[in-house]
């Protein structure tokens, strides 16, 4: 059991990461906008590299949630005013990631730094990082669950996305850009391609087992962990859907 004791909180960190998480997926699977976190989690990044870079890891979170707000103000004006709004998002994507090569060009260590971003060693979480993230995305949790379905218009789009930019602020200094992206999108869009269990416990219960998984075999093989979660995650959602999701029908045009 000492590997247990060991692991324990970053089986915690991981555990809280898919809960809030899945919150948002499902949300965001049904709006048709999948890679608005992703976005956001790039633009957010922008604010650590300015941070890691430039100031000696200095004010990283105020820059994070600073660069996270502006992403998600930028995408609720684009739900408003843009026809197609998955391409201006994945422009902004686009933007955020050359904006860190750029920031990052110059620096010795640029090319380790753009990948801790991507997918951050979660491995060896402290329980700090637990206590910090479990009081974030409790209140998170509230806002989304009470305030948010009492919302309308451009105020439930505001309280969305920037209840997502705090969300990722943090889970972007914990897990990486790609971890966010795969614990957003994976459990939600395997609970979402099924009608026999509820779609929140359903994407709670995969995201958890196989995060836990992902970790064990990190640990055993001695494997990147951030890049283990995306591999495991997303290799079962494939499979899953490719092979036991129903056939659908060919739209005629």
């Amino acid at each position: 059991m000492q590997i247990v004791e060991l692991l324990y909180p970053a089986f915690l960190l991981v555990i809280l990461l898919v809960f809030i998480h899945a919150l948002f997926g499902l949300e965001i699977i049904k709006r048709g906008v999948i890679f608005t976190d992703l976005a956001i989690g790039q633009i957010s990044a922008i604010g650590m590299a300015i941070s890691i870079g430039f100031l000696d890891g200095e004010y990283q979170t105020l820059l994070t949630l600073l660069f996270a707000l502006l992403g998600a103000m930028l995408i609720t004006y684009a739900t408003q005013r843009v026809e197609y709004k998955e391409a201006f998002i994945g422009m902004l994507y686009a933007f955020g990631a050359s904006t860190i090569m750029i920031l990052l060009a110059n620096s010795p260590q640029g090319a380790e730094l753009f990948q801790k971003l991507s997918a951050t060693d979660i491995l060896f979480a402290s329980m700090d990082q637990v206590y910090q993230s479990a009081l974030l995305y409790a209140v998170i949790a509230i806002v989304m669950v009470w305030f948010y379905p009492r919302t309308k218009g451009l105020l439930r789009e505001l309280t969305f996305f920037a209840s997502l930019a705090i969300v990722v602020t943090s889970s972007v200094q914990s897990a990486g850009v790609l971890v966010v992206f795969v614990l957003l999108v994976a459990p939600a869009f395997i609970a979402l391609s099924q009608k026999r269990f509820n779609p929140l416990y359903l994407a709670w219960s995969f995201g958890v087992v196989l995060s836990i998984v992902s970790l064990f075999i990190s640990y055993y093989f001695d494997l990147p962990t951030g890049y283990t979660i995306i591999f495991v995650l997303s290799l079962v959602v494939m499979v899953s859907v490719l092979f036991a999701g129903k056939r659908l029908t060919p739209r005629v045009r």
